[in-house]
């Protein structure tokens, strides 16, 4: 049978009407996703609105700021009533637990600064989730993250949002070429958070006003030696603070209290010299500090990259990119250089303070939107 070429592209790229397009859209509860999920509905979308339970959401109820408690559950499951859909919650503990907070407890307890958001995204979202929405026969799924996807002549490619002040790229690195191929993110290009209040209110939402999550969903205020303490009890173990000359400038009560490039709350006041956290050494339970010019970095090796590049990133031997090295960072120009699929050095033009082992390393298209993908920050041995 012949193809119909006349079928004309529907918004979110198939050729079929919006009726006969079923798409998951993954509800948080707060404004975003259910923007999205009312919009798609909107135009005549087959919209399934699914929430994950990602942790106790007894603990959580009285908790404000953060994604998938059960205050939140609530809203999108009120979304989904208002606009007409289907809605399910889906209890993801467990998974959340072993792929996400576990490592996130061994990355602090090694003296790293880990990413969560970042492994959730790529081990429950974008995996159990998306199969998930595949197995309830989704063309596609929908999120609310602000990033753009766009089809260039290989296939969809990843790219910043609109409105850099609200872009997620960092976030999203790690999104396959798979992945992208059956996700859809209807918020990239609007040009501000306004934008998506404004249709809130046109929709009638009753999330309309509420207030964006603030911190990583299971760490309360912001407070994340604490949670490490309870996940690993005994963690917090004393030991000196040292000067990066050799001298003993006082104690500690945990390195976990401690993040590279830190300069308040030391506890070791009367110095001629602004001291920074420079080194978090777990073995010998010191926490290293010194003067800020050693927090300069220029090479940093980059392991488990997701490289996102028309080409194969050992093609070259080396690529002229931007790179982010933190969330709240510009991307500054660089060099990757692979050594194999999945690991490179990357060479910094102008050195960076502060780069810490678990944060990410994200390639951008220098001067231009495109994502090419990144990979995580390691000590190199």
């Amino acid at each position: 049978m012949a193809l119909d070429t006349e079928t004309p592209l529907n918004s979110l790229g198939f050729a079929k009407p919006p009726s006969e397009t079923r798409v998951v859209v993954a509800m948080s509860g707060g404004v975003d996703s259910s923007v999205v999920a009312a919009y798609l509905a909107d135009q005549g979308y087959d919209v399934v609105g699914v929430t994950l339970q990602l942790y106790d959401h007894g603990a959580a109820l009285a908790k404000k700021g953060a994604c998938c408690a059960g205050i939140d559950i609530h809203d999108a499951r009120r979304v989904a009533e208002e606009r007409g859909f289907p809605h399910y919650v889906l209890d993801y503990e467990n998974i959340f637990k072993d792929a996400v907070i576990d490592e996130f407890a061994d990355s602090y307890l090694a003296g790293a600064t880990p990413v969560p958001c970042i492994r959730c995204n790529e081990r429950v979202k974008f995996k159990d989730l998306l199969e998930t929405a595949k197995d309830l026969e989704a063309d596609c799924m929908a999120t609310g993250h602000y990033i753009q996807r766009k089809m260039g002549p290989n296939g969809p490619e990843l790219h910043c949002a609109e409105d850099a002040n609200r872009d997620q790229s960092y976030f999203l690195f790690s999104t396959t070429p798979e992945q992208l191929e059956f996700l859809r993110f209807p918020l990239g290009h609007l040009p501000s958070k306004d934008a998506t209040r404004e249709m809130a209110a046109q929709y009638g939402l009753s999330v309309a006003d509420k207030p964006d999550s603030q911190d990583i969903c299971f760490v309360p205020n912001g407070n994340y030696a604490s949670v490490i303490e309870k996940l690993r009890p005994g963690a917090a173990e004393p030991g000196e603070i040292v000067h990066a000359d050799g001298r003993v400038l006082g104690q500690h009560d945990g390195v976990i209290h401690y993040t590279i490039g830190q300069r308040r709350g030391l506890g070791i006041g009367g110095l001629s010299e602004p001291l920074y956290v420079v080194k978090l050494d777990v073995d010998r339970k010191q926490v290293v500090v010194g003067p800020k010019e050693l927090l300069a970095t220029r090479t940093i090796p980059v392991r488990e990259i997701n490289w996102l590049g028309d080409e194969p990133f050992t093609s070259q031997n080396e690529w002229h990119v931007s790179v982010k090295v933190r969330s709240t960072r510009p991307p500054r120009e660089a060099i990757i250089r692979p050594l194999t699929d999945t690991t490179a050095e990357v060479e910094l033009l102008t050195p960076e303070e502060g780069v810490s082992p678990g944060q990410a390393c994200v390639f951008y298209e220098t001067g231009g939107s495109r994502i090419f993908g990144g990979g995580w920050i390691w000590r190199g041995y």
